[in-house]
């Protein structure tokens, strides 16, 4: 484990330490998609002091164990490929079909009172019809040949179809998929439940909040500790290809 600082990106807080996921939740920090940016550059870009932000850091750092923690920086590629289908894509595709029947029933319910309805259904849509496809790419294309990649120990004989071009569109797409979640909390006025909400009303926008957290969980693990991991391997394979 490196020494974390102001100066450490968001991104490697949570992909050396989880659980402080938590904390940049709290402070509603960009982890995933604006993982690169410095815990410092993050807190002023929101208005947040440092050390404050910092001091909890260390506090959830502190007060959970590391060794009860998943350490996906150290799994194989393999397994963190497994663990992101079974436990995030699963998820995924059980909430989306869940959520797009919630939703339909509140705004139907609620829509005269409540416009923004609308508009929190049509972002729930527009996410749900860009990481549908998202996912299953991922575990049709490049997950299968990123286990191939680790297993085998060798690059493919086909060089031109090489791992970094489906890694960089799937980076690109991640960063639609934190616009999509971004607009879904606007519209749903960050989650606050109106004071008329029935319970599918409340259970509707605390799906929301989960699932917007999932998903942070989610393309943290690929964007700072799958994909950079995978590009170093195949880095190291090519160099040692090429000194043959």
């Amino acid at each position: 484990m490196s020494e974390l600082n102001v100066g450490s990106s968001v991104g490697r807080w949570v992909a050396e330490h989880p659980q402080t996921a938590d904390v940049f939740e709290m402070f509603n920090i960009d982890y995933c998609c604006g993982g690169d940016q410095s815990l410092e550059e993050a807190c002023w870009k929101s208005g947040l002091e440092t050390l404050r932000v910092h001091s909890q850091l260390q506090r959830a750092i502190a007060g959970i164990d590391d060794e009860s923690v998943d350490d996906w920086l150290h799994a194989s590629l393999s397994d963190l490929c497994d663990h992101i289908e079974q436990t995030h894509h699963v998820y995924l595709k059980a909430e989306f079909s869940r959520l797009t029947d919630l939703i339909a029933k509140v705004e139907a319910v609620h829509g005269d009172a409540h416009t923004e309805l609308v508009e929190v259904q049509q972002h729930f849509i527009s996410l749900r019809t860009e990481m549908l496809p998202h996912t299953a790419r991922e575990e049709s294309v490049l997950f299968p040949a990123i286990r191939q990649l680790e297993q085998s120990g060798a690059l493919p004989s086909d060089r031109v179809h090489g791992i970094g071009k489906p890694i960089r569109t799937m980076l690109f797409e991640h960063l639609d998929v934190g616009d999509g979640l971004r607009n879904i909390r606007k519209a749903a006025n960050d989650f606050a439940v109106p004071a008329d909400a029935c319970d599918s009303y409340r259970d509707m926008l605390a799906s929301l909040r989960r699932l917007e957290n999932d998903t942070h969980h989610h393309i943290h693990k690929e964007n700072h500790i799958l994909f950079p991991r995978v590009i170093e391997l195949e880095s190291q394979l090519a160099s040692h290809h090429e000194a043959k």
